[in-house]
């Protein structure tokens, strides 16, 4: 820590190329991890209905088999290939084999990781909570693009993050108490499933997936139930407004769904920087306290 106080630019700068490395895994784990739930959901329904003769799926496919490879010729991507950005770059973002376009969404999560990580260490400095709040990062982008590609969020990203937000409130390692902690997780969860089912019963139709209950109840056992409003706000303000530009320029309905996880991942992730000053410049400008 020592040397982090005599150089306070070097942790900012250890965070970017960490999330430079690690945002290259997040794009594996944003392909790969839906298709792992679905070949989970295909091999359960072929061993509990057999009747049905569905085909259970072939082959080991996970986080790190088989190799990744282009899509189109299918030849494995060779190590110097997966250079984080400097790939992308030098191969002029097309397939060293057959000259396939590489989606430039690649280097962009590379370089949103990077960027989210190093503004994490910028506005609070090196500690445990830091460091914690750059694996929340981590965890809050590949749900993110997860929900924008499928319209999921993953309970294997969703729950882990929640435990480890009340395990940080018990270690005393967040600046929030386990208590808060812990009315965070319950409200969170509550709150949108209240909404829930008081839209059901009112249009007949689900206004949102259980995901997003679990990823609000992951951003309550993080940042405590004060927060919560706040992050409800902006989430339903951005979302509504993104959401009606997306159908716009679509050309979709009204009625069409869209992922509402992706904006409270934003809020979160706001309030989880600057949800006290935000709080705090309300208070005084608005009602004077």
């Amino acid at each position: 820590m020592d040397v982090f106080s005599y150089y306070p630019w070097l942790f900012p700068t250890f965070a970017a190329v960490f999330g430079l490395i690690v945002g290259s895994f997040l794009n594996v784990v944003i392909y790969r991890l839906p298709i792992m739930m679905e070949r989970g959901w295909r091999e359960e329904c072929a061993d509990a209905f057999p009747e049905y003769k569905i085909t259970p799926p072939e082959g080991k496919f996970n986080l790190s088999v088989p190799r990744s490879a282009c899509p189109k010729c299918h030849t494995p991507i060779r190590i110097i290939d997966n250079i984080p950005v400097l790939s992308w770059l030098l191969l002029k973002g097309k397939c060293h084999h057959c000259t396939h376009k590489i989606s430039a969404r690649y280097p962009l999560i590379e370089l949103l990781t990077a960027a989210m990580s190093a503004a994490v260490a910028l506005q609070l400095g090196y500690s445990e909570y830091s460091l914690a709040l750059i694996i929340f990062t981590f965890l809050l982008i590949s749900a993110t693009f997860i929900d924008f590609d499928t319209m999921l969020l993953p309970d294997q990203l969703t729950l882990p993050l929640m435990w480890l937000g009340i395990a940080l409130a018990l270690l005393g390692i967040s600046p929030i108490s386990l208590t808060d902690s812990v009315i965070g997780a319950m409200a969170g969860y509550l709150c949108l499933w209240s909404i829930f089912w008081l839209f059901k019963l009112l249009t007949g139709k689900e206004g949102m997936g259980y995901g997003d209950f679990k990823l609000l109840a992951a951003l309550g056992a993080w940042l405590g139930w004060q927060h919560l409003p706040l992050i409800v706000l902006m989430s339903s303000v951005v979302g509504v407004l993104f959401g009606l530009i997306q159908l716009r320029m679509q050309k979709k309905g009204i009625d069409v769904a869209f992922p509402f996880g992706p904006y409270l991942a934003i809020a979160g992730w706001i309030s989880a920087l600057w949800g006290e000053q935000i709080i705090h410049y309300y208070l005084v400008s608005y009602i004077g306290m």
